[in-house]
Parts: structure tokens; sequence; C-alpha cells
């Protein structure tokens, strides 16, 4: 059976699950600015707690953005060392789309939108739809500010459901769904949910190829500058 170890440091958790046997363990925080000193302990722990050691994962998964730049480098520097030491591939997930999966996996949401804060008064933005248990991107993602936002052609927002820390912005959003959840964040079950199926089709990264996506060229400049 398929043996995944994810982790993800894009927001303010700090999470890490473990696929093996087909059951998962998982280990998650909400520790600002402690990413770094939590994470390998934490893949550790689960590690232990099976029994295993890396050797014996198949594919490691990362959450690869968008999200916080010094998270998202976090995530990216501990997969790659891991993958260049173990010789393992890597799969990289975006974290919209784990904050969709995961209102799937909670709230049973088929058609989610999602919003991460993104500081310099934007968004993350990426809308999904459920098919066949995974969440699919139904438009590109992209980095815009609240009142920009939009759903694909011929939506019908009563169908949808909100998720994620850019919904705080809910009075300037110009998408408006009855539910939605301001505080979630992503989770590595989540990832390895939407890894299954990429390990199965071979759809997978050497190490050097595990990049983090950001969607916003520069991290300093306020929007009006740009």
């Amino acid at each position: 059976m398929t043996t995944l170890l994810a982790l993800d440091t894009a927001t303010e958790a700090c999470s890490a699950a473990l696929l093996h046997q087909g059951e998962v363990v998982y280990r998650s925080e909400v520790i600002p600015r402690q990413h770094a000193q939590r994470l390998l302990p934490m893949l550790e722990e689960l590690l232990r707690e099976c029994g295993i050691t890396l050797a014996q994962v198949d594919a490691l998964v990362f959450g690869r953005g968008p999200g916080a730049f010094t998270g998202l480098r976090i995530a990216t520097g501990m997969v790659q060392g891991l993958a260049f030491a173990s010789g393992k591939p890597v799969i990289g997930i975006s974290n919209l789309a784990a904050l969709a999966q995961r209102a799937w996996r909670e709230h049973g949401s088929e058609l989610v939108a999602t919003a991460i804060d993104a500081r310099m008064d934007e968004v993350y933005w990426g809308v999904f739809g459920l098919r066949d248990g995974v969440m699919q991107a139904l438009s590109d993602e992209r980095v815009c500010a609240p009142e920009q936002v939009e759903l694909p052609a011929d939506s019908n927002l009563a169908q949808y459901t909100g998720a994620g820390t850019g919904w705080q912005y809910a009075e300037r959003l110009a998408v408006k769904p009855a539910v939605c959840w301001p505080h979630m964040l992503p989770d590595a079950r989540d990832l390895l949910t939407l890894a299954l199926p990429r390990w199965q089709a071979g759809d997978v990264l050497d190490a050097a190829d595990a990049q983090p996506i950001y969607l916003r060229d520069k991290v300093a400049t306020p929007q009006a500058q740009r």
C-alpha cells in the first residue's frame, strides 16, 4: 500500500500527516513563527508512531502555496532536503485546493471559493469543485484585491461556500456566499487526499524541481505602487 508523508507551513498552521497502510496519522499546531522549530520533530513523531523510516515512504508531499513567503520557503527547503537525502519523489499541492478539500471533509461542501489573506490589502483566490472525492480547480488561482475576486461564468452563488482567512474581508469581497469559514487553515491531511491520485498517475517531481508558488512577484511592494 502507498505510504505518503505530507507537510505544510504556508499559513499560521504547521501540520504534518502520514498515510501508511491505509490509515492517516497527523500533527497540527497553530504556531506563527515557530514552524522551523516544530516541523522536523512532527515528521519524526509520525514516522515513529507508524514504526517506519523515511526510506519506507513512497513520496513526499508539501503545500506549495500560495501563502506566507517565509512559511513556503520553510516547507520547500524541508521537502527538498528530505527528498535529496532519501531519493524520494515530491508532490506539490496547492494550499487553496487543500482548503477546499478540508471544507469538503469537514462540512461536505462540493463547491468552494477559497481565499487566503495575502497581506498588503490582497487575497489569494481560488475556486474549486468536487470530482470523484477530490477538489479540482475551476479557475486559475490569483492574487488580487478583495473587490476583484470572481466566480467562473455561469456559477450559481447559492451553491458555494467560502473557506480561508481571506474571508475576514467578507464585507469587501465581491463574492458573497451564504456560508463561509474565515478561520479555516490548510491541513496536511488534505494534502494527502489530493496527492494520492497524483502519485497513482505518476505525476511527481524530482527534489530539485520542487518549488513554491507565490502568485505574487514582489514580496514587499504595496499594491498602489505596482
